[in-house]
């Protein structure tokens, strides 16, 4: 069974970056498409990006557009999402998922989650 593992959450400052990395066990990650999500308190969880299993496609949520970027290493086994000009809002528990369908890893139907890691953003 596949497991997810997120790292690289912390504090941030407002106008400032991290990157996000996602580590997945398996010898199938490049047959995947994955994502990552977030929920803030008393938010639903939501999109944020998605990449195809070659990376040659992305998607990204409005509001993050210009601003982060989701990219995959198949040979490590890694999904990264590197945020800037990070703005209070983007505080949220951040989710990395695993499906092999485009469609369930971005409407959050996907089987396969990591646990989470925290990002807060402030002055």
């Amino acid at each position: 069974q596949a497991q997810l593992v997120e790292s690289g959450g912390g504090l941030a400052q407002i106008g400032g970056s991290l990157t996000l990395s996602c580590t997945i066990s398996g010898r199938t990650f490049h047959a995947y498409n994955m994502g990552w999500f977030r929920q803030a308190p008393g938010k639903e969880r939501e999109f944020v990006a998605a990449i195809s299993q070659s990376g040659e496609r992305t998607l990204y949520e409005d509001s993050v557009k210009g601003r982060f970027t989701i990219s995959r290493d198949n040979a490590n086994n890694m999904l990264y999402l590197h945020m800037q000009s990070l703005k209070p809002e983007d505080s949220a528990v951040y989710y990395c998922n695993r499906d092999g369908s485009m469609d369930s890893v971005v409407s959050g139907t996907a089987y396969f989650w990591g646990r989470g890691t925290q990002v807060t953003v402030s002055s």
